[in-house]
């Protein structure tokens, strides 16, 4: 019925989304379409001191409103390096964008000139348009490589933890967090894009952005060029920059070093050798922690752990004045079978004032924080989640925790026997799952798989009875 797709989609779960469905119709030619970042507002630094002030009572909603308002401004995606701008990091890694096209801002004759661009190429690349180019024959295992690499040398979101597992096998492939730690083993920390550092992504666009990024990757052989892309070529097109002369969209070669190293950097000069991102062990599952953004002392944490299984609880206890100590924050019963893993989002600000006080805090969940999950040392999408007896419920107030992200472990500190011998914590969770139409989710609640899995309700290629369409399906 239609001879190519443009999927337009810029934040968090809209992408992977696409992504998924462009799988799904593979015989498609498929270009994704960005939005661009919005301009620059306030700095993230300073919405984030204002948010905590207010969290202190501070400073009133006053305050806190025009901090929000000179921050979010302008249509386009938020400034900071959260989700949604590693979604578009990616989709230029995998070469789905046009060379360039990530982080133009909206309303600009660029962003307008790149757009139509893309749709002109849609109908090149369509089977009538005579150079057919379906999205199954651009995404491979190189792609879905490119896609981690550039997402850990560029400290990018820990959802894609997540999304890029799903996206994977929505593709036949097979990708593990087990894989992210290898890789970030051997792929070296390039920016600094808050929360990791001060800048926001227009200054990191500035600096040399995507081009840059990609040609420090392919020289160092940390990515594969040989990829099929969108533009027509392969990943060495993505060096170059789009620019417009004379009303005309042209692309030339980016700058072949950084304009600035406080923000962007060659591999021969990394803020890092390793990505930050790493797989936790231990008697409490498996669970995944960005460290771009934790100072090396605030990354091992072992204190008594306060239990909560909703993050409005913990507003509570902080406001209460007990949380007020060497605390591990555990938030359970919030994976994506027990409530559709919701992201933990105001948890960042009273747990950041706590740091600040000279206290030692992390937090560990079988739920998701922010994309830009930041200074506090964070364990999340803990698996198996405690509404299926993982280890997480079996924690009880009061118990000392371990969690070393240097050295990749969190457990809590309990005689083995007594450990093996309790019962896990069961959680009436009914009140999760009614109004705002929750109950519309509670199939997929029931066949949702681990976050480790991807956290998705669909079968990979893999699965031969469904991708034949049999009754099974």
């Amino acid at each position: 019925m239609f001879d190519a797709a443009l999927l337009l989609g810029i934040c968090d779960k809209i992408v992977p989304g696409l992504f998924i469905g462009a799988a799904r119709f593979g015989h498609l030619p498929t270009i994704f379409v960005p939005g661009g970042p919005m301009p620059s507002g306030l700095p993230n630094s300073e919405k984030a001191r204002i948010r905590q002030l207010y969290t202190e009572g501070k400073v009133g909603r006053d305050e806190l409103l025009e901090a929000e308002s000179e921050s979010y401004h302008s249509p386009g995606t938020c400034t900071f390096y959260g989700t949604a701008n590693s979604n578009q990091l990616m989709m230029e890694m995998m070469g789905l964008h046009l060379p360039g096209a990530s982080f133009i801002n909206p309303n600009t004759p660029l962003r307008e000139a790149l757009t139509r661009y893309a749709a002109e190429q849609a109908i090149r690349n369509s089977e009538p348009g005579g150079r057919y180019r379906p999205f199954w024959q651009q995404i491979d295992e190189k792609a879905i490589v490119n896609a981690v690499v550039g997402l850990l040398a560029s400290g990018g979101s820990t959802n894609h933890t997540l999304h890029l597992v799903a996206m994977a096998g929505a593709v036949g492939l097979t990708l593990t967090w087990d894989d992210f730690t290898e890789l970030s083993a051997v792929t070296p920390s390039l920016t600094r894009i808050y929360p990791n550092g001060q800048a926001d992504v227009n200054h990191f666009q500035a600096a040399g952005g995507m081009s840059f990024l990609i040609r420090e990757l392919l020289d160092a052989g940390l990515i594969h060029g040989d990829i099929s892309c969108v533009f027509g070529g392969d990943l060495s097109d993505y060096t170059q920059e789009p620019f417009l002369e004379d009303g005309r969209l042209v692309w030339r070669q980016g700058p072949t070093q950084s304009l600035d190293l406080d923000i962007l950097r060659p591999v021969s000069e990394p803020f890092s050798p390793t990505g930050g991102l790493t797989v936790l062990n231990g008697n409490l599952g498996r669970g995944v922690i960005k460290v771009s953004a934790v100072k090396p002392e605030h990354r091992v944490v072992e204190a008594p752990v306060r239990l909560f299984s909703d993050q409005n609880e913990v507003k509570a206890a902080f406001d209460a004045g007990e949380l007020d100590r060497d605390v591990i924050v555990v938030v359970r019963f919030q994976g994506p079978r027990a409530n559709g893993m919701p992201e933990l989002h105001k948890l960042t600000p009273y747990l950041g004032v706590l740091q600040d006080r000279g206290y030692q805090v992390a937090l560990v969940t079988d739920g998701r924080m922010s994309g830009a999950s930041g200074k506090v040392p964070a364990a999340i999408h803990m698996t198996p989640e405690a509404i299926d007896g993982g280890p997480l419920a079996k924690l009880r107030e009061g118990d000392v925790a371990r969690l070393n992200a240097d050295r990749g472990e969190l457990s809590a500190v309990v005689d083995e026997a007594e450990w093996q011998a309790r019962d896990a914590t069961v959680m009436d969770l009914e009140h999760y799952r009614y109004g705002m139409g929750r109950e519309l989710f509670a199939g997929f609640r029931q066949l949702v798989n681990g976050a480790e899995d991807g956290a998705s309700v669909f079968g990979g290629f893999e699965d031969q009875d469904l991708a034949r369409g049999t009754d099974r399906a």
